[in-house]
């Protein structure tokens, strides 16, 4: 779904109310969930063992032990979408992980967002569910947060942890690129949502909502962003790549998950990377 934010027109949508898997999209939820709060953004927050991936079991994001100031998190929840993170950020909101839950429960009332719900803080949870025209709404929402828009139109930072210092990249590779004035972005990722994208950004001299979800690889969620901006700016050439081969390993991945969510029932859900 694209929309004109300045006038509500929608100018392209196509399933835009059906209801799917979001990935880390629910991490946009979950810093203006924080951010209501205003806790300390100085104050120091652990990640403990309770942050690890119980759901698909990866191991990336910062280490059980480490501690960091809330505002760092939540740079790395947005930005890089550490899952530990998000996990951390949620689990320190005053009244613990339930009245996080309760909170971002109230957002989704607040929005009127009626095919959005949301069990857990990262998006790893495949019941983490919503829709393209409800993702518009939440990307109105979090960019009037100048903490998410700062941190996610940024292509890279430099980051302290650890007595190391590291630079933590933008997940959506086209955040600082030339020709893209991006004004807040987010990207996700299980196998169970494909992949998926939101922008806020200036095109063809306006500034529009971009929603992609359930994209079957990273090239062909890049490339639809980038036929939607020609098509704002009246270009009629359309940019293609060959589809068998990504489609292909997108269809093996989603029959895996499929079985994986089967078997979850009696056993821990197969291991898969998330974004």
């Amino acid at each position: 779904m694209v929309v004109d934010e300045a006038t509500g027109e929608v100018l392209l949508q196509k399933n835009s109310q059906d209801q799917a898997p979001m990935a880390s999209l629910t991490k946009l939820l979950t810093a203006m969930v924080v951010l209501d709060a205003q806790q300390d953004p100085e104050e120091r927050v652990m990640v403990t063992v309770d942050d690890l991936d119980t759901l698909k079991h990866t191991h990336s994001g910062v280490r059980a032990g480490a501690t960091l100031p809330r505002a760092d998190l939540l740079e790395r929840a947005l930005l890089v979408s550490d899952n530990h993170a998000a996990s951390a950020l949620a689990r320190n909101y005053p009244g613990g992980m339930s009245a996080f839950l309760a909170a971002a429960h109230q957002k989704i009332e607040e929005l009127k967002l009626t095919q959005t719900h949301v069990e857990e803080p990262t998006g790893l949870s495949p019941q983490n569910r919503s829709s393209a025209a409800d993702m518009v709404k939440i990307v109105a929402a979090a960019s009037t947060y100048p903490d998410i828009a700062r941190i996610t139109s940024q292509s890279s930072v430099m980051a302290a942890l650890g007595g190391k210092v590291a630079r933590l990249k933008n997940t959506n590779q086209l955040v600082g690129k030339k020709g893209w004035d991006i004004l807040l972005s987010k990207t996700g990722f299980t196998n169970e949502a494909g992949r998926c994208l939101v922008m806020r950004l200036r095109a063809a001299g306006r500034t529009v909502l971009l929603v992609l979800l359930d994209s079957p690889a990273t090239s062909m969620r890049t490339l639809d962003a980038l036929n939607i901006t020609r098509f704002l700016a009246g270009d009629s050439a359309v940019a293609a790549l060959p589809r068998e081969r990504p489609v292909q390993r997108y269809a093996a991945s989603r029959a895996r998950a499929n079985k994986a969510l089967v078997r979850s029932k009696a056993a821990p859900a197969q291991a898969a990377r998330t974004a």
